[in-house]
């Protein structure tokens, strides 16, 4: 498979590079954490997949409108969701660590493993995905911003952004045009920072 003549041809395409993507064959997933526009890849991707999970990992540490989205847009899409959350619960966790770390304590880090990274590890290794869509866009972060929409991982995981290349503009007027809802009061705990790196898509 030759990455950078797929990224050439469908690159600049998201619905074409979604089509091809599922052509594939084997198991394709999409990631999604319910933040502002993810309704926007739920929606493209389930056009062509219907039944595609739906892959959730859900923190434990979300805002009380996130999960209410999190529930409209699945309803709404019909979605296929499959929900993975920490080994321990929110109460759980902050009973014997306490609150949420500081970005700059050492121990974020085992925070945002054991809410986020454990929980996504766990999914690749039950789900087996060989296809795995995300909504992640050049904008995000400095690192995001040197990905390719198409990219495959030390494990022959194909991993595709279709909206990588998309303005907030543009997933405005995909919301609009199909009519779907959007979220805006979200938050996520392990990056704190709108611009800092969770870890996810940097340890895949």
């Amino acid at each position: 498979m030759d990455i950078d003549t797929i990224n050439e041809r469908y690159g600049q395409d998201a619905q074409a590079l979604v089509k091809w993507a599922l052509e594939q064959g084997g198991t394709p997933i999409v990631t999604t954490n319910f933040r502002p526009f993810e309704a926007v890849i739920l929606h493209m991707v389930a056009q062509f997949k219907p039944d595609i999970p739906v892959v959730w990992m859900d923190s434990g540490y979300n805002t009380p409108a996130t999960y209410q989205f999190a529930d409209e847009v699945t309803t709404a899409l019909n979605l296929n969701r499959v929900v993975f959350q920490p080994r321990r619960t929110r109460a759980h966790r902050e009973a014997i660590d306490g609150a949420v770390p500081a970005l700059d304590d050492p121990a974020h880090e085992a925070f945002t493993h054991e809410v986020k990274l454990e929980p996504f590890e766990r999914a690749l290794r039950e789900m087996a995905p060989t296809v795995w869509f995300t909504a992640l866009r050049a904008s995000d972060t400095q690192h995001r911003a040197s990905m390719q929409p198409v990219s495959i991982n030390s494990d022959g995981l194909i991993k595709v952004a279709p909206l990588l290349h998309w303005s907030s503009k543009d997933l405005y007027e995909y919301l609009v045009a199909h009519d779907l809802p959007n979220n805006f009061d979200y938050f996520d705990p392990t990056k704190g920072e709108e611009t800092r790196e969770c870890g996810l898509h940097l340890s895949h």
